[in-house]
């Protein structure tokens, strides 16, 4: 029997969008059955045997979908595997990478009984031009340059480790 996954996330400007397509790719080039879907439009966990997860890191902490999935869905999560991958810092700076897992290891202590077999950052973009309100209220932000800081190898060789790990406990 086939695999079925869902890969799951939560977007502001469309980055984490591509960072779940192209999991969802990955894993379906390993023979995998694989719906990506908003974290908050999924009402059911139950046909899937994994979930991944991206998500972004906004201000320290996870999109409020994603937090709200994982509080909703919490029994559905605890008998599955679960992979978590974070779009964080925007820059190349070991110290913004540091910060960032930080963050995050803060925001997963909301989510004590949460145990992903995989966990990554993997870097952000940024575009000025696709700030939201309020933050293209913000001056300085307007002003950053366009960054790109999302290591596509990395997401992709973890993700061709995950479709292994997910064949080899199925």
């Amino acid at each position: 029997m086939q695999q079925r996954v869902l890969v799951a996330y939560a977007t502001r400007a469309g980055s984490t969008e591509e960072v779940a397509q192209t999991l969802a790719d990955v894993l379906r080039c390993h023979g995998m059955v694989v719906d990506v879907c908003r974290a908050r439009d999924l009402k059911s966990l139950e046909n899937y045997s994994a979930v991944v997860i991206a998500v972004a890191l906004y201000m320290g902490r996870m999109h409020k979908d994603v937090r709200r999935f994982l509080s909703t869905h919490q029994a559905a999560l605890t008998k599955v595997p679960v992979a978590l991958y974070v779009l964080g810092p925007v820059q190349k700076e070991e110290k913004d990478w540091a910060g960032a897992r930080q963050q995050l290891d803060k925001e997963l202590r909301n989510f004590p009984w949460l145990a992903p077999v995989d966990q990554h950052i993997v870097g952000g973009k940024f575009d000025p031009a696709s700030l939201g309100f309020p933050f293209n209220l913000i001056p300085a932000m307007r002003g950053m340059p366009v960054s790109d800081a999302l290591d596509w190898n990395l997401l992709r060789e973890r993700a061709i480790w995950l479709a292994e790990r997910f064949l080899t406990t199925s």
